[in-house]
């Protein structure tokens, strides 16, 4: 049989840049090469496109750009591949499936999702409106609690309420009142951590909002709880299936971005030490969120458990979670019983059956 051609799309134009390098550098070392031809297509900070065919771990590196050649997804849903500029012209390579390995704003947001939607090109993990709607934890918070699944608590702030004295007394009186502390301060859109912050009191607000701000218009407050983080893993899209569960004990204080990328202090616990019945609550919850939000393809689903009531909170869903070799998404499915290879192969085949599925005429 004929080899699928899979362009695996990295870096990107977020504050995940680096990490969306280091995941696609472990799918490209770990998908089949018996079924697929890869292509390696990425994207630099400034928003620049380019086709990559050097050794693989330049990606990760970051020096893949001086090799790479100025390249384009598309160009039309006529011709659906990838179209590479020469200095004599331009080459084309048709591709069957996009893999989005860009974590964040500009990737995992819905954006590059309409883009290949637009092309009717088929692409792993869900689509514009589950991306959108996950990526920001305001509306996804809001779906959670329409669904009746518990969330911890939390308010809303935006960047142009900070620039007014007035207004940031009125915040420090609501967050005090509505939210308490300890309280996470994040941006609404993006992920790894990036942006966040531990505020244990009115002292620590405004910085933390200030910092936050820097990644995003709109700031969410949410209440700190005394919790372990537990994390699992959905695959699937009409009938998704949910992994054991997993808990992260942090080297810092919290799972930051450090703590998740570079801290090998940071403590994987696969699976999480808790009762059978927390297990197969965080399961279906899991899978009730992911249904909740249309999700299809894949996502990684965070907890918190109250370590003094046993309460489960459910915190977000990540659809386009980390692949890197330390990351809980494909560590997992591995536990569950899915290799890595295994599981990217799942993922490409989910993302032919939803393209194929939406072309369906009634």
């Amino acid at each position: 049989m004929e080899k699928l051609k899979v362009a695996v799309l990295f870096g990107g134009q977020s504050g995940e840049h680096e990490v969306s390098r280091v995941s696609a550098t472990s799918i490209i070392n770990n998908i089949d090469r018996d079924k697929y031809d890869v292509y390696m297509v990425g994207i630099t900070k400034k928003g620049e496109w380019y086709l990559y065919n050097g050794d693989i771990e330049k990606i990760a590196t970051g020096q893949w750009e001086k090799d790479a050649v100025p390249a384009l997804i598309g160009p039309s849903t006529k011709y659906k591949g990838i179209l590479v500029f020469k200095e004599n012209g331009y080459e084309f390579y048709p591709i069957d499936v996009v893999f989005p390995v860009l974590h964040g704003p500009n990737g995992e947001d819905g954006t590059v999702q309409g883009l290949l939607e637009l092309l009717e090109m088929p692409y792993v993990g869900p689509n514009v409106l589950s991306s959108s709607l996950c990526m920001d934890k305001v509306f996804s918070k809001r779906i959670f609690l329409e669904a009746g699944i518990p969330t911890p608590k939390f308010t809303v702030v935006y960047r142009k309420e900070l620039n007014d004295s007035d207004n940031y007394e009125v915040i420090r009186k609501k967050t005090s009142k509505e939210i308490g502390y300890p309280c996470f301060v994040k941006p609404a859109n993006m992920g790894s951590s990036v942006g966040i912050t531990k505020v244990h009191n009115e002292g620590e607000l405004f910085d933390a909002l200030k910092f936050a701000a820097k990644y995003d218009r709109k700031i969410i407050v949410e209440e700190g709880i005394d919790a372990r983080e537990i994390e699992c893993s959905v695959l699937g899209n009409d009938n998704p299936e949910a992994s054991v569960a997993g808990e992260i004990v942090p080297a810092h204080e919290f799972y930051d971005y450090d703590a998740k990328y570079f801290d090998e202090a940071s403590k994987l616990f696969i699976p999480a030490p808790i009762p059978d019945v927390k297990m197969e609550e965080i399961r279906e919850l899991a899978i009730k969120a992911y249904i909740a939000l249309d999700a299809r393809g894949m996502a990684r689903v965070d907890f918190l458990m109250d370590k003094n009531t046993g309460k489960v909170y459910l915190n977000e869903l990540n659809t386009i979670p980390g692949f890197t070799k330390i990351s809980m998404y494909p560590k997992l499915w591995e536990a569950s019983g899915k290799p890595y290879s295994k599981l990217i192969d799942e993922l490409i085949q989910l993302a032919l059956s939803a393209h194929k599925e939406k072309c369906t005429n009634w």
